[in-house]
Parts: structure tokens; sequence; C-alpha cells
């Protein structure tokens, strides 16, 4: 059964989610402060976290923040509606996905049931053939141990950063929308996924560029949208 560790202050919102997931079968920790959520994930096997942003004591972006100094699981923060700098914040340090209050709890379950299904598959390396080496000038992906190196260095993405990247890296010179993009990422319709996309580009960009503002690899197309250059 996969467990899913909810963090916020509010217990209503808590236990709302908590009903919905378990009914899906999800086991479901729910706790009420970022110190908690990490204390959790110091002692149980957690696979996908959802936080929220505003919270006394450690709030969901230094959670978010700790949180991938360690592990990749998949993060959705919860915010609210004048919180927008904050989500993107939220995205910029390592946070997969993000849901703004009020949201519908069926979104939620299909978000947590999408994210899931990626990450899973990133974990199956034993499906994959040897020959799954993709390179682009000195960035290499191996899509075996879904490992992504920079001239030898060894640079860690999260799943949709990697998901992204191998994305443009396969499909090297040819340009995707951000619409694309963000229907084949996360295998949805995209509305209002500009924000979303750029976001996790540019922290690509910040992960794989020796200097972002003139991107050697991820390039982008003005007013159509990226590609990975060919080298």
């Amino acid at each position: 059964m996969q467990k899913i560790l909810v963090c916020d202050d509010d217990k209503e919102i808590v236990e709302a989610i908590n009903i919905y997931l378990s009914g899906e079968g999800f086991e479901v920790i729910g706790v009420y402060d970022g110190y908690d959520a990490l204390k959790v994930l110091e002692t149980s096997k957690v696979d996908l976290l959802i936080v929220d942003v505003m919270m006394p004591g450690l709030d969901g972006i230094r959670t978010t923040l700790k949180v991938r100094e360690r592990s990749s699981i998949p993060i959705i923060i919860l915010s609210a509606k004048s919180e927008d700098t904050d989500k993107i914040l939220g995205l910029n340090i390592g946070a997969d996905d993000y849901l703004t209050k009020p949201f519908n709890p069926l979104e939620l379950v299909a978000r947590v049931k999408s994210h899931l299904r990626r990450y899973t598959k990133l974990g199956n390396l034993g499906l994959q053939s040897e020959k799954n080496v993709f390179r682009c000038g000195d960035l290499e992906i191996n899509d075996d141990t879904k490992e992504v190196s920079v001239s030898g260095e060894i640079i860690k993405f999260t799943p949709i950063e990697y998901n992204i990247l191998l994305l443009l890296v396969k499909n090297a010179g040819k340009v995707f929308s951000i619409d694309e993009i963000y229907a084949q990422i996360w295998n949805e319709e995209a509305i209002g996924a500009d924000n979303t996309v750029a976001v996790h580009i540019r922290h690509i960009r910040e992960k794989i560029e020796i200097n972002p503002k003139e991107p050697r690899y991820l390039k982008v197309v003005w007013g159509v949208g990226y590609k990975m250059e060919k080298m």
C-alpha cells in the first residue's frame, strides 16, 4: 500500500484529504507542522508528500527545501490564491506540483496518482534497456539508472524535471510548446500551464547550464516553446 504524508496546520483539510485518499486505497499519515513531517520521513517510507505553504513553525517552503536535501519523492504543495510567489518558489526549490485552495479533492487524488505513476516508473530500473543512454554534448542521461550527468558530474533532478529533460534530449532539435510539454509530462490538458512549465525549465537550466542566462543546451524559441540544441 502506497503511503501519503499530508502536512497542513488545518486539521479539517488533513482529515478531508485523508478520507478521499484512503477511499482510493492509500495509507495516509496526517501531521500539522513541517517539523513533524520531517520526523515521519526519517522513520517511515513515504511515497508522496502533500504540504501546505503557510504553516506556523516550519512552513511548507522550508519543509520542501529540507525534504529535497534527502529525498526525490513527489511533492505537491497547497497554497492560497494570494500566494503565487510562494507557489513559484516552491516549484523552484523542488516541488513537483501545486494546487490552489480551495481545491477539488478529486483533482488532488488524480494528481497524486499521476505523480506516483511517474515516480514508480522511474524506480523500475530493471525494465529499461541498456541502450537507453542519451547524449547532448557533455550532457548525458542514462535512462537505465535514471542518472543525469554534465561533464561527468552527476546532477540530481526531481521526477518532473527528469521527465522534461529526457523528453527534450530524446527529441533534440525539435521545438515543444509549453502545452505540448505539459500534456506529455502531466498526461492531462494544459490549462494555465505556462508558469508551471516555465519554473521547471528554469530549474533544469540552473542545473545543466554554466550560465543559465545564456543557455548552451536548453533554448527558448520565442513565441513557440523550448528545444534541446543538437550537438
